[in-house]
């Protein structure tokens, strides 16, 4: 175990979590052997990975069988099924969050996707879900949407933990950290408590190049010094973007006004690398694991590049290797005529569709499922 590339992880400061959550691997004792061969320290979910579950699985037949002979409808059955999974995966974590003072041991739950620019709505759900879900170790997701950052610094205020996900861009990241640390600030005005307050900021990663690799490619077939220059940025987008975001996490955790609030008990939000299933086969399947390795982060991935990595994975400190070239292939792309803020603005639009659609079906395999015609009213 100790070879474990896993395990190794931890050794240089990050944590490994697991983007996937299916009943069957909580019951049959899977999650609890991740967490004790392979180092696992938390689990995100979205609504793709519980469409699927449900989907492609009969291991809520009976439960949702017996809550539409309740009256219930799509959306209530849904909230039922994935909070009690979230909750079983929040207890198999449990004795690793008590044992890390609560930095690890998480479990994520997003709220409903077509909230995305709803603030109200937004805020109304989390405050809801987070005491439905009763664990201290639960992240509520909120989109890092222009909506969501006001709710972000609204939860933090009222003490309740946030995943903030679909984020991809570097100014937008800015303005997810001072959500964050505007919030820990006006609680600490009304006097209240902050340690037990956790955020992570998931930065998505895969995605970018995938929007950028095809423009690039483009360049290339046309030839020229253009094409020279696109060849050396291919593949290059979305570690540049990580590597530069980490450059403003610890900018802003080493700030004055955020030691402050350190002093205060107050967590800093680690950056959270997410969408780290490599989408093209030109990669390594780990590509996204291994260049981003670094003190006070996380990794989230998927069981796929979790298997991969323990297979040939290379734990080393990469992290703030080769900064200067980050910066440099952010420039690159530009004076290729590609704004990355333009392009991450872009996938952020697209997230939200992303998740939308699996949720809507979602919602129409519940009601085939179930022995009455249900509707999506709760």
């Amino acid at each position: 175990m100790e070879n474990n590339p896993l395990k190794q992880l931890g050794t240089l400061g990050q944590s490994i979590w697991l983007d996937y959550i299916r009943r069957d691997l909580i019951t049959s004792g899977g999650l609890r052997r991740l967490i004790e061969e392979d180092g696992l320290q938390g689990m995100t979910s979205n609504p793709s990975i519980f469409e699927k579950a449900i989907a492609d699985s009969h291991d809520y037949d009976e439960d949702i069988r017996a809550m539409a002979h309740e009256g219930k409808g799509a959306e209530a059955i849904y909230e039922t099924l994935s909070q009690h999974d979230v909750k079983s995966a929040a207890d198999d974590f449990r004795p690793l969050y008590d044992r890390t003072d609560g930095k690890d041991g998480y479990v994520s739950l997003e709220v409903n996707p077509h909230l995305a620019h709803d603030t109200k709505g937004t805020i109304e759900e989390a405050r809801r879900l987070s005491p439905a879900l009763n664990r201290p170790n639960v992240l509520i997701k909120v989109p890092a949407t222009a909506e969501g950052l006001p709710a972000i610094r609204q939860l933090i205020s009222e003490g309740i933990s946030v995943n903030v996900t679909l984020l991809f861009g570097l100014p937008r990241y800015r303005q997810v950290v001072e959500a964050y640390i505007a919030g820990i600030e006006a609680r600490v005005a009304q006097g209240k408590p902050v340690k037990h307050i956790a955020s992570v900021a998931s930065f998505f990663l895969s995605r970018i190049d995938a929007l950028v690799d095809p423009l690039l490619e483009k360049l290339i077939a046309q030839g020229g010094k253009e094409a020279d220059l696109a060849k050396k940025t291919r593949g290059q987008a979305a570690i540049a973007s990580a590597k530069m975001a980490y450059q403003i996490y610890k900018e802003i955790s080493d700030s004055e006004r955020f030691r402050k609030l350190a002093a205060k008990g107050a967590r800093v939000q680690r950056l959270l690398w997410a969408s780290t299933s490599t989408k093209s086969p030109d990669y390594s399947d780990v590509k996204y694991i291994e260049a981003l390795i670094g003190p006070d982060t996380v990794n989230t991935a998927p069981l796929e590049t979790l298997d991969a990595y323990r297979d040939h994975g290379e734990p080393k400190y990469r992290l703030e290797q080769d900064v200067e070239e980050a910066h440099w292939v952010l420039e690159r792309l530009l004076e290729l005529g590609i704004s990355i803020d333009n392009v991450t603005q872009q996938l952020e639009d697209e997230g939200v569709e992303k998740f939308n659609k699996p949720f809507d079906k979602l919602m129409e395999t519940l009601a085939q499922r179930s022995p009455r015609n249900l509707t999506r009213e709760s």
